[in-house]
């Protein structure tokens, strides 16, 4: 099997692709579209700033590749707010594959949001084995509000959207490589699919 992670102007790809090898995977770390579009599942993972990212993917054409694949894709923190229509963070429109809005949170007692926190509201595909209130690792302080195709949702000063599904469409605002053995078995069905 081969497992795509998109290279672009986003920081934190080490420890995805530490985690993948802990599960016998070895990934290929690329923005070379003839790579993303043969690989079996391609991972948007990503810490970083919204515009200079959807900057980087339109100037190398990634925002297309992105749009047209067909296969699982799994966007991991700011991989989900790009995924989405628009963000709050530089008025940055997103790929606009996932119908969502993102916004600043606003009002919490602390920003961004760091840390352990429970997912609800799971549903099926990623969250197979996965127990309604299980806790996961967040690093974020924009958030997608909550929409029709919400596979999980997390309570921080305000409810959002924590997992969105939608078609081979897969994101997570958490990061499933920092989330211990629940984040484990979150990759493991993302690879299983």
């Amino acid at each position: 099997m081969k497992i795509a992670i998109l290279k672009y102007n986003a920081g934190n790809v080490r420890s995805v692709i530490f985690a993948l090898r802990r599960l016998g995977v070895e990934p290929v770390w690329t923005d070379d579209p003839v790579e993303l579009q043969s690989a079996d599942k391609v991972i948007f993972p990503g810490v970083g700033e919204a515009r200079s990212a959807m900057q980087y993917l339109r100037q190398r054409g990634l925002d297309v590749v992105l749009k047209a694949l067909n296969q699982p894709l799994l966007g991991i923190c700011l991989g989900l707010q790009l995924m989405c229509d628009w963000t709050e963070e530089n008025d940055t429109h997103g790929l606009g594959t996932l119908p969502y809005a993102v916004k600043r949170f606003r009002d919490v007692r602390k920003v961004p949001h760091i840390g352990w926190n429970a997912i609800t509201n799971v549903d099926g595909g990623l969250f197979s084995g996965i127990s309604n209130g299980a806790f996961v690792y967040f690093v974020h302080s924009y958030y997608a509000e909550c929409g029709t195709h919400d596979a999980a949702l997390t309570e921080y000063g305000v409810q959002f959207a924590s997992a969105i599904q939608l078609g081979n469409l897969y994101a997570v605002q958490f990061h499933p490589e920092k989330s211990g053995s629940v984040g484990q078995r979150i990759l493991e069905n993302f690879l299983a699919l």
